[in-house]
């Protein structure tokens, strides 16, 4: 992909739309998941790699890697003229993938040395870049602060990983604050604007927001963003209430004496693009896929198991798929599972399986027990080989990693007139 051309002019620090809300109406922001691993468990988070459906933190459609996302951005500067940052927001811990992160932005301000360049962190690892954060001119950082109380993180946080030693509780809200405040300590001795965001959890941080104001104040952070909590099913505070507007509009009075306060936060993807509040639709997720599919990295395999044990699972009734990769053992074909990824929703046609090829756009084949005329083609029209099989996984993934069709027990039927399902899966 041809690099895009340089823009003499800088953007100036204001035109951040997330940290000025003047800024909102008049420029645009990119975020690029290049950042999957995250070194904390936050009991309100569910990191979904492969969603298009939800918009908050921690989901993206897909995850890129930095040369991928470079591309990516020429691409955005040409149908959104008025961007002005570049984001990277998960959907891990940007430094938990330090490498990852600081290439990227490396690679874009080559590409784009006008535009804006802004991390949001937890901030355990945030104090070993410091330095290489402040060579690359990033100007805005934001920090996830929820609490000053080590026995409130221990209530937020299911673990903190700090290299290999994982802490839970009070020790590892001890260690998650001290890190925290020593983030924000290096970066504004370095000259950036600081922004936290503050979780507002029904029983859990609400009575201490005043107290965290307090202490980013007087720590000289720029901005606070009291977020509420985004229950979400499956973790630990998914059964928890959102808070109300009042007990929203308190935190901030409580915290406004100390810090001035967002309030016009979206709660965006870790893949959102344009301007604050604009729709990730079909076109945003099309062209953030449009740069997988020029990727010549396919190292997966997708399979579709009722149980995890047996290809069984005709696509139409999948709603998730298996990834696996080649450990390549002492020089063996070795399968290992390496994660799930939720497919589309049923309905929509052909375009449910232009969605599906972009989750498997890092994949070179799926395998499943059946699948219809309509998904085949889309998926071999994007790359994706496609396989038909019965017998166990592990022998059906060894097959297609060493270039064969994976065996199979039974005689192959047709999709069309022996499929006992809906009959509206297939597309």
């Amino acid at each position: 992909m041809s690099t895009a051309p340089m823009t003499p002019t800088r953007v100036t620090v204001n035109d951040h739309p997330c940290f000025d809300e003047a800024a909102r109406n008049r420029t645009a922001r990119v975020h690029l998941p290049v950042a999957p691993r995250c070194n904390v468990q936050c009991n309100y988070c569910n990191r979904k790699f492969d969603c298009v459906s939800e918009s908050r933190p921690g989901v993206s459609s897909t995850v890129l890697t930095p040369e991928e996302a470079a591309d990516y951005v020429d691409l955005v500067r040409k149908d959104v003229p008025n961007l002005a940052v570049v984001g990277i927001a998960g959907p891990g811990d940007p430094f938990a993938n330090a490498e990852k992160t600081l290439r990227t932005l490396r690679l874009v301000t080559q590409r784009h040395p006008d535009l804006l360049l802004c991390v949001s962190s937890n901030g355990l690892e945030l104090p070993h870049h410091l330095d290489e954060v402040a060579e690359l001119n990033i100007s805005h950082v934001t920090v996830t602060m929820s609490t000053v109380d080590p026995e409130v993180a221990g209530r937020i946080y299911r673990w903190v990983r700090d290299g290999r030693q994982v802490y839970r509780g009070v020790k590892a809200g001890e260690l998650l604050i001290e890190r925290q405040m020593e983030s924000i300590i290096g970066l504004k001795e370095r000259g950036m604007v600081v922004k936290i965001n503050t979780v507002l959890v029904p029983g859990v941080t609400l009575e201490g927001i005043a107290d965290v104001a307090r202490m980013a104040g007087d720590l000289g952070v720029d901005l606070m963003n009291c977020l509420p909590l985004y229950p979400v099913d499956g973790t630990p505070f998914g059964e928890l209430d959102a808070p109300t507007a009042a007990e929203i509009a308190q935190a901030r009075v409580s915290a406004q004496d100390y810090i001035p306060q967002m309030t016009h936060c979206q709660r965006c993807r870790a893949d959102a693009v344009g301007m604050l509040g604009d729709e990730h639709g079909e076109d945003a997720v099309a062209r953030l896929m449009a740069v997988k599919m020029t990727s010549t990295s396919r190292p997966y395999i997708a399979v579709c198991s009722q149980e995890g044990y047996l290809v069984n699972q005709h696509l139409g009734g999948a709603d998730h798929v298996l990834i696996y990769e080649n450990a390549n053992i002492d020089g063996r074909i070795t399968p290992r599972l390496v994660g799930r990824r939720s497919t589309p929703p049923e309905g929509g046609g052909a375009g449910r399986w232009a969605m599906l090829a972009g989750v498997l756009s890092d994949c070179r084949a799926l395998i499943c027990h059946q699948l219809g005329g309509s998904p085949r083609m889309v998926l071999q029209g994007a790359g994706v080989s496609v396989y038909e099989s019965d017998g166990l996984i592990t022998e059906a993934v060894t097959d297609v990693f060493a270039g064969q069709t994976p065996r199979r027990a039974l005689p192959p039927r047709d999709c069309a007139t022996s499929c006992s399902g809906p009959g509206n899966g297939c597309g």
